[in-house]
């Protein structure tokens, strides 16, 4: 998994008018969970831009006053009308313990419906994975090329690793759609 570092800074203030402060001045409020105790912090705004607008999954090195913990995004929530960032959960990592995570598909391969004039239509953009940190992958791999005309892969078509996927087997990840105009083609 890829890792990507932000730096924060430890809270004095918790609270209501502490967390609106913050965010008047491009802040962002954070709590890491999962460790001995939970830790209250924040962190400049800029610094979520490639970990949250962004389909790639990344494991975080979390900068805390000196003190590093590694872990990933647990939950972001934004502003209902500007979109801005509100608050942000971050899950501290155990190597030994298994996390759960939504990995993004990647399609390999040319499917013959396409080249046949479909169209690849992606139902699922990203599968919910259970793995340890360590064999957490950055993408889920979904070969297309035997894909024809009307036909669909399923998630239980995917092969697994050392991961379990948690979505249902019976969910269509992609599918071949026929274009109207060779549908009228296959009627006559």
């Amino acid at each position: 998994m890829q890792t990507l570092e932000i730096i924060g800074y430890k809270r004095a203030n918790l609270g209501k008018r502490g967390a609106k402060d913050l965010r008047n001045e491009s802040n962002v409020p954070c709590v890491l969970y999962g460790g001995a105790e939970q830790v209250h912090f924040y962190t400049p705004m800029i610094l979520f831009r490639e970990l949250l607008y962004s389909p790639n999954v990344y494991q975080v090195s979390l900068n805390i006053e000196g003190t590093k913990y590694d872990c990933i995004l647990q939950d972001a929530q934004f502003h209902a009308v500007n979109e801005t960032i509100l608050h942000v959960d971050f899950l501290q990592l155990h190597a030994d313990k298994p996390i759960k995570m939504e990995v993004p598909v990647r399609f390999v391969g040319t499917a013959p419906g396409v080249q046949k004039g479909g169209k690849l239509i992606p139902k699922l953009r990203r599968l919910s994975v259970k793995a340890l940190p360590a064999d957490m992958p950055d993408y889920i791999d979904v070969d297309v090329s035997n894909l024809d005309m009307g036909k669909s892969i399923k998630v239980s078509d995917v092969s697994v690793g050392n991961f379990t996927i948690h979505n249902s087997p019976a969910n269509p990840i992609a599918s071949i759609e026929i274009p109207r105009a060779l549908r009228g083609k296959g009627a006559e």
